[in-house]
């Protein structure tokens, strides 16, 4: 299995804002995670398209942006034109699921799909199959820094079991990412449990170096991950 880093700017210091991303990239990062709230769907407000633009300007690394927002299918566009890498959407947030990932591929972005933790699998089980990636959020969102919800490592060996018999919208299986108290005390858990892509923010951007935590994070979750396939 591959493992995938994708810092959280969300923790970031926005002040320096390019920095940190260069900083987090040369550690190994995969790519840029991007938290976009509206202040309605969850209660905090953070980063629009224009951030997204100015990130391209500064990188050519995958931009990964989950949008916590109400009516997802306004920001398809101007997050395609921004420059977005991966777009992703919540279930519990439209009625049109499968019409919006569609037109997100349309516009030349991968399509993704989170779940919040009280959301099940089967609000994704009809159309895993067109997915990128599939996120589980493994704490409430709208706010960086909280605790890992230890029941939603089961979700996770679902979600894998999932992704792996219906393949994914790109001809293989989706990226099976993980966001919420992801640190070096559970990362190598989330990775037994079949997850492939680790969303960290606060672990990664208060950290005294972020670039050495990055390889750190990586490490653990890569021997997670042979634990898991071992077993």
């Amino acid at each position: 299995m591959t493992v995938r880093l994708a810092p959280s700017i969300l923790a970031a210091d926005l002040a320096h804002l390019a920095d940190e991303v260069a900083r987090v990239l040369a550690g190994g990062a995969d790519q840029i995670h991007v938290d976009v709230m509206d202040g309605h769907f969850v209660p905090n407000l953070t980063f629009g398209a224009p951030v997204v633009k100015r990130l391209r300007q500064v990188t050519d690394a995958p931009l990964d942006c989950h949008l916590m927002v109400e009516r997802p299918e306004d920001y398809i566009g101007p997050f395609a034109d921004a420059g977005a890498t991966i777009l992703t959407i919540h279930p519990e947030a439209t009625a049109h699921l499968e019409r919006h990932l569609a037109e997100i591929r349309r516009r030349g972005m991968k399509a993704g799909a989170a779940l919040n933790p009280a959301t099940p699998l089967s609000a994704v089980e009809e159309v895993a199959g067109e997915l990128d990636l599939l996120l589980v959020m493994t704490v409430n969102p709208g706010f960086g820094g909280q605790r890992f919800w230890e029941p939603a490592l089961e979700k996770v060996r679902r979600a894998r079991a999932l992704l792996d018999a219906k393949g994914g919208g790109a001809g293989g299986t989706a990226l099976l990412e993980v966001d919420g108290g992801v640190a070096r005390e559970t990362i190598g858990r989330i990775a037994a449990a079949g997850a492939d892509t680790f969303v960290a923010g606060h672990a990664v951007f208060t950290a005294a170096d972020p670039a050495a935590e990055v390889r750190e994070l990586r490490r653990l979750a890569e021997a997670g991950a042979r634990g898991g396939e071992a077993r």
